[in-house]
């Protein structure tokens, strides 16, 4: 293999410990929601300047507990606050280490389609008349362009 950008292997140990750890880390984060693409688009957004603005947003509710509103839960602002603030830490770290998963299945994909490549263009020089015909065409068959089965213009059928 000309590329081998990383080269890893998981014994069967080390995944069974990996599975664990997600099995609980899934156990322990049942709180988490999942929102459809159209809760997402109506959902007021939080940005990294508005973190000062809702937290001196809830010292003021909670100096001037009074003049809120009776159906105002500063108790739900307060916990979701800290939700947040307890959540954010966790979410950085895992998205850290999603990041670094994304990376090494993108360089072992990388290095699969090198090595693949290799071994077509071999298969294609020196393959010839060495009995690989048909795994050549199947390695070939990854390349082949399909073709339109749109109606060429100018040929549609008009009705009388």
């Amino acid at each position: 293999m000309t590329q081998n950008r990383i080269a890893m292997t998981f014994q069967p140990d080390r995944l069974e410990r990996i599975d664990g750890s997600l099995a609980a880390l899934e156990a322990d984060l049942d709180l988490l929601i999942a929102l459809t693409v159209e809760e997402r688009q109506d959902l007021v957004k939080m940005g990294h300047k508005s973190r000062a603005f809702c937290a001196t947003a809830l010292s003021v509710a909670e100096q001037h507990a009074g003049l809120m509103p009776r159906d105002f839960d500063i108790d739900a602002f307060r916990q979701d606050h800290l939700a947040l603030e307890l959540l954010r830490p966790r979410a950085a770290r895992l998205a850290h280490l999603m990041q670094r998963i994304t990376d090494t299945e993108l360089a072992l994909g990388s290095d699969l389609m090198a090595a693949a490549l290799e071994v077509y263009g071999v298969l294609k020089v020196a393959g010839k008349d060495k009995g690989v015909d048909e795994a050549r065409r199947e390695l070939a068959s990854r390349f082949a362009r399909r073709k339109a089965t749109a109606e060429p213009v100018g040929e549609a059928v008009v009705n009388a």
